[in-house]
């Protein structure tokens, strides 16, 4: 029987990667203006879903809600620029560390637990990372660096969410984040700004609406499990980045890096295994 969270990731997890495509269907639009609409999007949607259920925009931690949106906005912004630079599912298959920080993470800011096993866990995931990169030419270490680190401000993000957890509604959670990012990214655009034509226009809005529908899902799953739980069922969205990219984008791989990319699965896989079956439990 699947659990309500672990429910809440895996469609979350599906939402998130039609998303993907869509980003990747912008090659001409800048990362960061792609982050600017998405979040005015998730603005307007996530206002007048509260006042229509007579929640305050504002919430009551709002230093942790601050912090959360920030995190997030950073991580959102070098998410897309690998996802616009490299192929999808390699894109997708570096972002998948971001339960190994969630985790990491989790231990100073949320006093989750961490086995010495699964340190063992994490370093067979890092270094399945490190043979994609370095059997696909078409990633570059400083590519692999912003990829990297957008995992790391996903995890923290992820933590924030965590420790709101009984707080805050969750829309109120992702409302902080348009309100967040949009001063940053739009003081950005204004002076990198590139005019969206045709079909972007429709692309930038599905990424917008897809993306809120995600983030819903998402945060209900955080709130509801804990974070190794359901952190580790997003990895499931490695196999829809393959079929889109390749359906969509023609993209192939060499055995190697296919190696690689089950190597970070198996890693993140023996992590939800021992912490669901192993570890020991607090009474």
């Amino acid at each position: 029987m699947i659990s309500r969270g672990v429910g809440f990731m895996l469609l979350a997890t599906f939402v998130f990667a039609l998303m993907n495509v869509f980003v990747k269907l912008l090659p001409a639009i800048p990362a960061v203006e792609i982050v600017f609409f998405r979040s005015l999007i998730s603005l307007v949607i996530s206002v007048v879903i509260l006042r229509s259920q007579g929640v305050s925009i504002w919430g009551k931690s709002r230093g942790w809600l601050l912090l959360r949106g920030t995190a997030g906005a950073i991580a959102l912004v070098l998410y897309f620029i690998t996802i616009q630079l490299i192929p999808l599912a390699t894109a997708v298959t570096i972002q998948f560390i971001t339960p190994i920080f969630t985790t990491i993470i989790g231990i100073f800011i949320n006093r989750e637990r961490v086995a010495p096993v699964q340190w063992i866990f994490f370093l067979i995931a890092f270094s399945g990372v490190l043979l994609v990169q370095g059997f696909d030419p078409r990633i570059t270490p400083q590519l692999l660096l912003i990829g990297v680190v957008a995992a790391f401000f996903s995890g923290l993000a992820y933590n924030f969410i965590r420790k709101l957890k009984t707080s805050e509604h969750p829309l109120v959670i992702i409302f902080y984040f348009p309100l967040v990012t949009m001063p940053l990214t739009g003081a950005y655009s204004a002076f990198k700004w590139v005019q969206p034509s045709g079909w972007e226009w429709v692309f930038l809005l599905m990424v917008g609406v897809l993306t809120q529908i995600a983030q819903y899902y998402m945060t209900r799953a955080y709130q509801e499990e804990e974070l190794n739980k359901v952190a580790s069922v997003s990895y499931i969205g490695i196999f829809y980045a393959l079929i889109f990219g390749w359906v969509i984008f023609g993209e192939n791989f060499n055995l190697q890096t296919y190696l690689g990319m089950a190597v970070v699965l198996l890693g993140v896989v023996l992590n939800l295994w021992y912490k669901q079956y192993r570890m020991p439990k607090i009474n």
